[in-house]
């Protein structure tokens, strides 16, 4: 269980995209800035963990650019504006992490942590026994548990995982619900 009154300014916030900032396409990939639509309420959860958490990074799997069939140039494209569309609402995100890597045994490749120590390298001050991780699958979590981080989840795209898999410390509906908990306290 996360404890979120423990939560401040010197925490870090992990967040997945595809089904956690944004709806991701069944069995597909999103290639271009027309196919990415956040979530509702994604932009204004962002705004309030950039007024709680030190670092927000977002660590994604995109083996759509490893298969040739999403461009580098579009990946890059849809961050970028992710970013602006963020920031426009308060938001930020300080980093963003990507993996395009089609071997499961790449160390970026999530579950691996790659992307998450190399975030640690590019911002020393993380301390990852005070960082969270946000996904909605058990890769996702199982990230965050190779990563030393506690997890929760989305079930926004994976009714089927069970809730109480021990690689989950907390489960909630949306980033919105999260960030309506962390104002309340």
């Amino acid at each position: 269980m996360i404890d979120l009154n423990q939560i401040d300014n010197t925490w870090t916030l992990f967040l997945d995209r595809d089904g956690v900032i944004n709806h991701e396409k069944h069995l597909d990939y999103i290639h271009t800035w027309d196919e990415f639509t956040f979530y509702e309420g994604v932009k204004e959860a962002i705004a309030v963990f950039a007024k709680t958490f030190h670092r927000i990074i977002v660590v994604t799997n995109q083996k759509g650019i490893g298969k040739g069939v999403t461009k580098s140039e579009d990946l890059q494209l849809i961050h970028k504006n992710m970013i602006a569309a963020i920031e426009k609402k308060g938001g930020r995100i300080d980093a963003v992490y990507f993996c395009p890597d089609l071997d499961s045994d790449s160390p970026n490749r999530k579950p691996n942590p790659g992307m998450g120590l190399q975030a640690v390298q590019d911002f020393p001050d993380i301390d990852l026994d005070k960082a969270i991780m946000i996904g909605n699958t058990l890769s996702d979590m199982e990230f965050g548990r190779n990563l030393g981080v506690q997890t929760i989840f989305l079930p926004t795209t994976r009714p089927e995982v069970d809730l109480n898999d021990e690689r989950i410390d907390v489960v909630y509906e949306s980033l919105i619900a999260f960030a309506n908990d962390l104002k309340s306290m």
